[in-house]
């Protein structure tokens, strides 16, 4: 079978890797295998193209911030992965992050459509099916699903300053997405599978396949080492407002100081903001350094209010290290009542309890460990592959 995969990013980043990750063990299982990407040049690998410029995405970064038409631009380097898809020749495409300065999306569907070739599209995140943002449930977004008739998150990604445009983006977006014969809808949570089927996009089948992790590289600790200080931890790609950076600070200011914060993946002007008992540090591409993280932590903690998954929540437990959750969107999902605690959001004074009172002889790391076999990689591959082969 030949596999051809589309995403804004290759190696990089959550969906990066995962798109690695499929293509290596789809490659790995005897496919042929090539991905097409548009940002973040990787070094040369001889199964994947990268097709965009930083020309390109500026030019359309710009698009977006003063019209909010986000994936409406970079129309010659579509046409380049165009070229690309019909030398391939693939006998499916797998479509993951559309949207992220790098591609004219009704110009790739236009060509889809006429191919005739299966595609499945897993969806990370809302923006297929909002007029402007990735994310809005945080927001309190109830008009999205009319049209969008206003918008209250502008400035949350994809950002616009002037005109917004959101009615006419979801227009377009439903006449788009709904216009091939032959697409299966694969979403990362039952969360985002209920909420899709609530939309335009439920013309299509849409299962759910979690995105999984490589439990031989995410794994405890050999020897646990037990001091006085409880190290909490927190790690986000980007920490935009949804991540829950301001809990974290707030909950910094009423816990014992034998409670130390760490936060991973922040910009630096969020590091020089931090008060002193919170440890800031850049965002690392070094899966191995993350890991460490993980397993010299006792608690790992999810503040977000929004997500489709909760990723990173896997990766900790994996490396035996419990959780606590706040109980929105997806988040929930990835904890079972033995590796971790789901509390109310935005409720500090209950976090800074069930923090304090956490038994962590009752949250084991062989008890993680367990929940996070649920997460592996190869139930994902055997997934997709069940996928592909259905279409």
């Amino acid at each position: 079978m030949r596999i051809l995969f589309i995403n804004s990013v290759y190696k990089y980043g959550s969906t990066g890797r995962l798109v690695h990750d499929l293509k290596e063990s789809m490659k790995g299982l005897g496919h042929e295998v090539l991905v097409a990407y548009g940002r973040h040049k990787q070094e040369a690998d001889e199964d994947a193209f990268y097709f965009g410029s930083n020309v390109s995405s500026l030019g359309h970064l710009l698009a977006t911030r003063l019209m909010g038409n986000h994936g409406l631009h970079s129309t010659r380097k579509t046409k380049r992965l165009i070229k690309v898809i019909k030398e391939f020749k693939p006998d499916v495409i797998h479509l993951h992050n559309l949207h992220g300065y790098y591609l004219n999306v009704p110009l790739l569907f236009d060509f889809l459509k006429k191919i005739d070739v299966p595609v499945v599209w897993t969806l990370h995140d809302c923006w297929s099916v909002s007029g402007s943002a990735a994310y809005f449930d945080f927001d309190g977004c109830k008009l999205w699903d009319e049209g969008c008739i206003e918008c209250n998150n502008t400035k949350t990604y994809p950002e616009v300053w002037l005109f917004s445009n959101q009615k006419k983006n979801f227009e377009w977006k439903k006449e788009v997405f709904t216009s091939l014969d032959n697409l299966t809808i694969i979403t990362v949570s039952d969360w985002l599978k209920e909420l899709m089927e609530t939309t335009f996009l439920k013309k299509y089948e849409i299962k759910r396949i979690y995105n999984g992790i490589d439990l031989e590289t995410f794994v405890p600790k050999k020897e646990v080492i037990k001091n006085d200080t409880i190290k909490l931890l927190g790690v986000a790609n980007i920490w935009e407002e949804r991540k829950g950076l301001n809990d974290f600070i707030a909950l910094s200011k009423v816990l014992p100081d034998n409670y130390e914060i760490t936060l991973i993946g922040l910009s630096k002007t969020q590091i020089d903001a931090l008060p002193g008992n919170v440890i800031g540090i850049e965002r690392t591409d070094s899966i191995h350094e993350l890991v460490q993280y993980y397993q010299n932590s006792n608690l790992y903690l999810n503040l977000s209010v929004e997500e489709t998954m909760g990723l990173t929540t896997v990766e900790a437990l994996a490396c035996g290290t419990p959780a606590i959750v706040y109980n929105k969107t997806a988040v929930p999902e990835v904890i079972n009542s033995y590796s971790g605690i789901v509390v109310e959001a935005n409720d500090i004074a209950s976090l800074k309890a069930v923090i304090e009172a956490f038994d962590f002889e009752a949250y084991t790391i062989d008890n993680c460990r367990e929940r996070a076999l649920g997460f592996a990689q190869y139930v994902m591959i055997e997934n997709y592959i069940n996928v592909y082969k259905s279409c």
